[in-house]
């Protein structure tokens, strides 16, 4: 038979659990993502005792020592493969950023009249909705996201606000967006034919 306990039940204890800053993994599983030196020195940087504790002389021989000569070959070649695999998709993202441009269109509705449309920001990891909705406080005019005939997100700013709109956007946005990659662009509407 089981023995009960005569006190009260023990209250659970809530744990703390770090996050990796660079996989948001725990740093206990950040080996099976693809950044681990990162992983290792942002753990390094912002927690020295679990570090000591995860990658110590000790820790990684102890680890080390349950596996056999082949599973360590094994685990090397993947974490290299994985480590190759993270670098290449960086550059890869990092090249079509740059090549990318953002391009602000002026477009005549009928008349004298404008609307302004920027595209391309999403590559540079902005949100359109929220830099439509501080062009629409900045130039206290409407404001939204749609989706162009191509099927990408587009921002649509009522009036002729591109030349502002330019200089906001290398002013606010320069870090994330270089100046060189931003181009403006007049688009005529066609006159009905005679």
């Amino acid at each position: 038979m089981a023995e009960v306990a005569d006190g009260p039940p023990a209250e659970p204890q809530a744990r703390r659990v770090v996050y990796c800053g660079v996989c948001s993994l725990p740093p206990e599983y950040c080996e099976f993502g693809g950044t681990v030196k990162k992983c290792e020195e942002w753990l390094k940087n912002n927690h020295p005792d679990m570090h000591q504790r995860l990658y110590s002389e000790e820790a990684l021989n102890a680890s080390l020592s349950t596996l056999s000569v082949t599973a360590r070959e094994r685990a090397a070649k993947d974490a290299a493969k994985k480590e190759a695999k993270a670098a290449l998709a960086e550059t890869r993202d990092a090249e079509r950023k740059a090549a990318s441009k953002v391009q602000i269109k002026r477009v005549e509705r009928n008349k004298r009249k404008f609307v302004t449309v920027v595209t391309g920001l999403e590559v540079h990891g902005l949100d359109n909705k929220k830099i439509a909705k501080d062009l629409g406080k900045k130039f206290a005019t409407g404001s939204s996201v749609t989706k162009s005939p191509a099927g990408a997100e587009e921002i649509t700013v009522q009036g002729d606000v591109s030349e502002d709109l330019y200089d906001w956007l290398v002013e606010v946005h320069g870090k994330e967006i270089p100046e060189e990659n931003i181009e403006l662009v007049e688009d005529k509407k066609k006159k009905g034919g005679s």
